[in-house]
């Protein structure tokens, strides 16, 4: 691993922020000059050359692919990512390819990456290329075959613009992809570490529930042997919620200790919603004024949780009326952004006490957060959920997750997690049918955390399908992995190993898997190839090795399967 630099980096990175940073420099074998860097108006402009069979994956939680290849890409914090554009709850500049090594960008900016364009020719090579265009073109006439992304075999460029007067970056190199990926994860200070309470399944609650509805859903979870760990209450707890008061509701919780109490004493973890965004209700408004950014959001502040003074405020409030009471999670949301839903946050433009723009606390603000709610937890294990992150932030037990409901989308965010140190939750709340609901749960049970979000759904989300004993079938199926669970997140912070990747990381030599994000490695040695509701079979590709199928036993041949079982497919490497 070697750090390199580019003009005057800035101040304000992510490199800055992160207490586990473990840069330890080592010998190199890339050929650095080959790194072309340029300095303009627009900011710094750094060029790769790839090889002609070269691919490009990570940059952060990706709903759509895990290549980009031949793809444009300007990372940009936002809520509800709908296109394919670099939009994303957690863009993470950091890329790594299929020839040997990855590049950790070190910069709070909206980054472009043009991955793999091609670069005019010289006069020379323009003669043989077109003689080698000339044999390989064929005419188009339809506008699909006119506009989808067109691979060559010439030799192109990975460009990145950073609108920034200098840069750091980080060239890591590896065995593989799955090493080079690891090795970005220990450089953020290793995965984290998550409780054994962690692993189990979380079952969030109706928002208008009162206390007594919370502690009846818990008695009856305990009642009828439904394996639910943490119970996690939504907006309804707080007397105000857009912005937060972070004050218990008189109405519905007139005794929100008794609840907090009842809920451990059943042996359930507690878990609160809430966002950074304070009103004028709370607590602890006025002497956030002075530690916050310029804009409001839903009529209240925004600390700034780059400066001591907000950390403290927020942090130190946390830990005496909400962390003593027992409550050892958090949900924390909308620390993004949205350009798509109603356009809520604060402008590039802010200003911040700590000296930031508005672009760079977008890019920190969710990772910041989560250090301020760890320093509440004052060294209390927990298991949360985020949902912006960012560079560097392996370390974090925080899972994303997302307002958008598709079930491809939230299995390729899945996919794509492991491959730049995140872990995503493809939660299930409601569903149309029966067959929804348990093809949604299985893809729960089998990812990183289990989570049933039914914070809109007044009764138990399965009762209406009659189906509540699939449902606890599989939640015991959760139970039972914990073993698997447990190494796979020891690994994890020991090694950088993440416990969801996709196939690309432990097999790079297979062409088969450049492109599939539709089933992954889960743990040590399985893999996972979840079914969509709505098809009744799929595709699933075994690569090479020694196969088994995870729920009969029996040995299954590498290669492609038409696979039709109401289980989820899943196979185990012998």
């Amino acid at each position: 691993m070697k750090k390199i630099t580019f003009g005057t980096p800035e101040e304000f990175v992510p490199s800055k922020f992160c207490d586990g940073f473990n840069y330890v420099e080592t010998e190199t074998t890339y050929d650095i000059s080959k790194i072309k860097y340029k300095q303009s108006n627009r900011g710094v402009k750094l060029e790769f050359p790839l090889e002609a069979d070269e691919n490009i994956f990570g940059l952060g939680l990706m709903l759509h692919t895990i290549n980009h290849t031949h793809h444009k890409l300007t990372l940009h914090v936002n809520a509800d990512p709908k296109g394919y554009t670099g939009n994303t709850h957690a863009p993470v500049p950091f890329f790594v390819t299929n020839k040997g090594y990855g590049v950790y960008v070190d910069t709070a900016r909206d980054t472009t990456f043009n991955c793999a364009y091609v670069k005019k020719p010289t006069l020379e090579e323009a003669e043989k290329r077109e003689i080698d265009v000339k044999n390989g073109m064929t005419p188009m006439t339809t506008t699909d075959e006119l506009y989808k992304t067109q691979k060559t075999n010439v030799a192109s460029f990975l460009t990145i613009e950073i609108p920034a007067p200098g840069v750091d970056i980080y060239l890591i190199e590896g065995k593989n992809v799955g090493d080079i990926v690891a090795k970005y994860n220990m450089l953020s200070g290793g995965g984290c570490e998550v409780p054994d309470w962690g692993l189990g399944t979380m079952y969030r609650c109706y928002s208008k529930y009162t206390g007594d509805q919370v502690m009846a859903t818990a008695d009856y979870f305990t009642e009828n042997n439904l394996p639910i760990s943490i119970i996690g209450l939504e907006p309804g707890w707080q007397s105000q919620s857009y912005s937060c008061s972070y004050v218990w509701d008189k109405e519905r919780y007139p005794d929100p200790q008794r609840v907090v109490d009842h809920l451990k004493e059943k042996g359930y973890h507690v878990n609160l919603w809430e966002h950074a965004f304070t009103c004028p209700d709370a607590p602890f408004y006025k002497e956030m004024i002075p530690h916050s950014g310029e804009y409001e959001v839903w009529g209240g502040l925004v600390p700034d949780f780059a400066t001591k003074e907000a950390v403290d405020i927020f942090a130190n409030y946390h830990k005496d009326n909400i962390v003593g009471m027992g409550i050892d999670g958090f949900k924390l949301d909308e620390c993004d952004n949205s350009d798509y839903t109603n356009h809520w946050s604060f402008p590039y433009c802010s200003d911040f006490p700590s000296g930031m723009d508005g672009e760079q606390y977008h890019n920190l603000f969710g990772t910041l957060y989560c250090k301020t709610m760890l320093k509440a937890l004052d060294g209390t294990p927990t298991f949360s959920e985020v949902r912006n992150l960012g560079a560097l932030a392996a370390s974090y037990p925080f899972a994303l997750y997302s307002d958008l409901y598709h079930p491809l989308e939230f299995l390729g965010a899945l996919t794509s997690s492991g491959t730049s140190g995140l872990l995503w939750s493809p939660e299930v709340r409601h569903a149309d049918s029966k067959i929804e609901f348990i093809r949604r749960l299985q893809t729960v049970v089998f990812s990183a955390q289990s989570l049933i979000n039914a914070w809109y759904c007044e009764e138990l989300p399965w009762q209406k399908f009659d189906c509540e004993d699939e449902v606890r079938e599989l939640l015991e199926e959760r139970v039972k992995l914990f073993p698997r669970l447990r190494a796979a997140f020891d690994k994890y912070h020991e090694e950088g190993v993440p416990p969801v990747r996709p196939l690309i990381l432990e097999y790079q030599d297979d062409p088969e898997v450049l492109e599939r994000n539709d089933e992954y490695m889960f743990c040590e040695d399985l893999l996972v190839a979840p079914i969509i509701y709505w098809c009744e079979e799929r595709d699933v590709y075994i690569p090479e090795g020694s196969w088994v199928d995870y729920w009969t036993g029996e040995p299954v041949e590498p290669g492609h399967h038409t696979v039709r079982n109401d289980k989820i497919p899943v196979y185990v490497r012998k």
